[in-house]
């Protein structure tokens, strides 16, 4: 009996919501066979579970499962949309920008459930809730005074909020996105590093001369050294820092450029992007850190020549933001084409890795205040992204052993060459795409491989010849092709093209993959100028007072090529400098 009183007056106050235009609009019919429907549907990492609970005229509760998903990514359409389904009483609600897989796949399922329950969709949609009502509420208007506004609540901004709580500073941050992570969730290949204790412990020798000596040749000597030099540095304090927050990265192996195994990655595998992102998260909740979600920063607050705060919106208020110091961590724009088509209008049409976020509102921002630009025209390909999904397949697949075949069956480039060089070469072969192929053995130490495998990215073959076939490719010439480089693994020799890293292992355990892959848009070289200490400096070339920026809103660290692993160096060194720095600033 309590329960169905519960019911009851549940029923009652969901319907005292619900506008009187609208309760007198709803047909007369029931809406739905009251039940509780389970419907299970593919998402981006696995399966999706959505488990729908309804009344005679009601969405009850949706609730989705979805171990698998991405963090930061999928996982946040798992948290979100559920709600919102319950909220506009319709499945068909807008998914999670940067989530579409996961969102489509939990908008598919909650369909079917409901339609098993008797619904007419299409009557649902004329009746939807959030639709409903007399218009736009109100804006709200709303000030808040703070030590550091921290926009952006990617790798760089996550870092200097960590940073900035630790040290007991008071301070918001801002993200324009309903989740956290932005293009670090992206990341796939690990963080560069030198003289880590983790090389230490492995017996590789490496160097933060030769770290920054690989940087510079691989950016074609366009950075500031001052900057690659500070990178280099402070990047083994920065693994440490990273340990002390529960975020090791012990696997190290080599990636494109990098003369010294020197990539840090997660002990099994994983991509580090989401890691990150996931271990942040945890540490950010921990120590307290809320982050204002939905929230984008529109412009600087400058008085007499400072920053001295920011103006954002809400969903539904207007905020003015009053604070002794900025820190921009919004990201890059490679995933506003109008932005970098500007700069390089022959990349107009080429997919891009990037999080939706990354439009270039910082550096709108940081212009409008009188920042300096470099290298804004430095726009990276990222060698090895399948077409159809524009999901990276990282470079820990060519530093472990893979290696790269046109549609000849043949390879053409050495595969641990910086990303342009490999980017340009696949580029020349017919068809302008290339092919990625590993083995079982790789799959089974490389935990990133399985997201490509379970969304059916790969290719498999029991044999390399089968794999061939498949491929349309002719199966003597890869099959020659395959047997040719397990002889220079094991001579420890390519005669071909000079590889020399990544041929720890032979490519001899069937069954064998193959991933279509293409160039696409990745990393946004250029952005808002800084020194060392990340502030921001103007046209003038002195510092912004009370403006400082970290990750890839700013540039000058990679010059004309970034190397793999460095984008996570970036974030994680400067987004500790820039929350140093402010700190320092606000307490004079």
């Amino acid at each position: 009996m309590k329960k169905i009183l519960g019911l009851l007056l549940t029923l009652s106050l969901l319907l005292m919501l619900v506008p009187t235009a609208l309760m007198e609009a709803l047909p007369e019919q029931t809406l739905f066979t009251p039940g509780t429907y389970t419907v299970e549907k593919q998402g981006f990492g696995g399966p999706i579970t959505v488990t729908v609970t309804v009344s005679e005229n009601l969405i009850e509760s949706v609730e989705i499962t979805g171990a698998s998903e991405t963090p930061g990514l999928g996982a946040v359409a798992v948290d979100l949309l559920g709600q919102r389904i319950v909220d506009a009483q319709t499945p068909n609600v807008d998914g999670v920008s940067g989530a579409t897989v996961s969102s489509n796949a939990i908008i598919a399922a909650a369909t079917e459930a409901l339609e098993s329950a008797g619904a007419d969709i299409a009557l649902l949609d004329e009746f939807r809730l959030d639709k409903a009502g007399d218009g736009e509420a109100e804006r709200k208007q709303e000030e808040i005074t703070t030590g550091i506004v921290i926009v952006g609540a990617g790798g760089a901004g996550m870092t200097a909020a960590i940073m900035a709580k630790q040290a007991g500073v008071d301070f918001v941050i801002l993200e324009k996105m309903p989740y956290v992570g932005g293009n670090t969730t992206k990341a796939t290949g690990g963080m560069n590093a030198a003289e880590t204790h983790y090389q230490a412990e492995q017996n590789i020798a490496d160097s933060v001369a030769q770290f920054a000596a690989d940087t510079m040749a691989g950016g074609h000597n366009l950075n500031n050294p001052d900057l690659v030099q500070t990178l280099a540095a402070n990047s083994a304090e920065a693994i440490n820092w990273l340990d002390s927050i529960g975020a090791e990265l012990p696997k190290v192996s080599f990636s494109g450029g990098a003369t010294n195994a020197r990539i840090h990655a997660p002990a099994d595998g994983s991509g580090v992007g989401g890691y990150l992102v996931e271990k942040f998260s945890d540490k950010m909740k921990e120590l307290g850190i809320e982050v204002m979600l939905n929230t984008k920063a529109t412009s600087l607050i400058l008085e007499d020549g400072r920053v001295t705060g920011v103006l954002a919106e809400g969903e539904n208020t207007d905020y003015v933001i009053h604070a002794k110091a900025v820190i921009l961590a919004s990201g890059g724009f490679g995933a506003n084409e109008d932005m970098y088509t500007q700069y390089r209008p022959d990349l107009k049409g080429t997919v891009t890795t990037n999080a939706p976020g990354a439009t270039g509102d910082g550096i709108v921002m940081a212009l409008e205040a009188g920042a300096a630009l470099v290298d804004i025209e430095q726009i990276q390909l990222h060698p090895t992204v399948e077409q159809t999904t524009s999901m990276l397949i990282t470079e820990s697949v060519r530093g472990d052993g893979a290696i790269l075949v046109n549609q000849k069956g043949e390879r053409f480039i050495n595969e641990m060459e910086t990303r342009d060089v490999v980017s340009a070469a696949e580029l020349e072969q017919e068809g302008q795409y290339a092919y990625i192929i590993f083995d079982q053995h790789l799959r089974d130490n490389l935990k990133a491989t399985e997201k490509y495998v379970k969304n059916g990215l790969t290719v498999q073959a029991d044999t390399i010849e089968e794999l061939a076939e498949k491929l349309n490719i002719d199966p003597a010439t890869l099959a020659k092709t395959l047997g040719d480089w397990n002889g220079f693994v094991e001579a420890k020799n390519d005669p071909q093209f000079g590889r020399t890293t990544g041929m720890n292992d032979a490519l001899v355990t069937p069954p064998y993959y193959a991933i279509q892959i293409a160039p696409g848009i990745h990393h946004t070289m250029g952005g808002v100028k800084i020194d060392t200490t990340a502030h921001v400096i103007n046209e003038a070339g002195e510092p912004i007072p009370g403006l400082f920026a970290a990750g890839e809103v700013t540039g000058g660290v990679h010059g004309g090529n970034r190397l793999g692993g460095n984008a996570v160096a970036d974030i994680v060194v400067f987004g500790r400098i820039a929350a140093q720095s402010a700190i320092e600033y606000i307490g004079k």
